[in-house]
């Protein structure tokens, strides 16, 4: 087997820092830009690298994993599996997602982070929290635990409805959903309308 090049040693590493970092694999496009390479040239790395069984990686979003070896943790020589539970809206609440939809793949790092709680997937329709980074067509990560603090970002069952929100408790009775645009207007509620089902804690995105 040829040798990694100086362009493929430095791409292994980056995807080893960001994974620990984010939770994730980096995008083609992240890893474009990180090393100012067009995508084309990325994929070129990535198949190279490939062919030299340092990674695998497949067609769906951050699916680049290391092989076990030298440059690669053993944390990170595999992805795990979390089920997509359907899609949640980010403006007004959408019907509940229910129904397993599927499967993404995250870090084994973010599991470990969580010992214990459940972490699911739902994707987001809508742009009510634009401004916190949370986009439309974007998956959110979400760790099913009843520690919430004011100002995070949740999914939260209201009326059998989901949205995702800020949360912020206004008293022992009354609780509000804020949004993070200014085009939607904040919610509030009964503390007894509203089920936490988890917060935030990682988002996988595709370009």
């Amino acid at each position: 087997m040829r040798e990694l090049t100086e362009k493929q040693r430095k791409i292994l590493e980056f995807i080893e820092e960001f994974s620990i970092r984010e939770g994730m694999a980096p995008t083609v496009y992240e890893i474009g830009e990180r090393f100012d390479i067009k995508t084309s040239t990325v994929f070129a790395h990535l198949k190279a690298l490939q062919r030299k069984n340092q990674l695998t990686r497949s067609s769906k979003a951050r699916s680049i994993a290391l092989r076990s070896g030298r440059h690669a943790s053993p944390h990170l020589s595999f992805l795990v599996p979390i089920p997509l539970l359907g899609r949640i809206n980010a403006g007004m609440p959408s019907d509940s997602p229910e129904l397993k939809e599927g499967e993404i793949y995250v870090a084994p790092e973010l599991v470990a982070r969580f010992p214990g709680d459940r972490l699911f997937a739902l994707k987001v329709q809508g742009e009510s929290m634009r401004d916190v980074g949370v986009l439309d067509g974007d998956i959110v990560v979400v760790r099913t635990t009843s520690n919430i603090h004011s100002g995070d970002i949740v999914v939260a069952l209201v009326n059998n409805e989901t949205t995702v929100k800020s949360f912020f408790p206004l008293s022992q009775s009354r609780v509000e959903l804020r949004p993070a645009n200014p085009d939607y207007a904040t919610q509030v509620y009964r503390q007894e309308e509203v089920a936490i089902q988890g917060k935030v804690v990682a988002l996988q995105r595709e370009y």
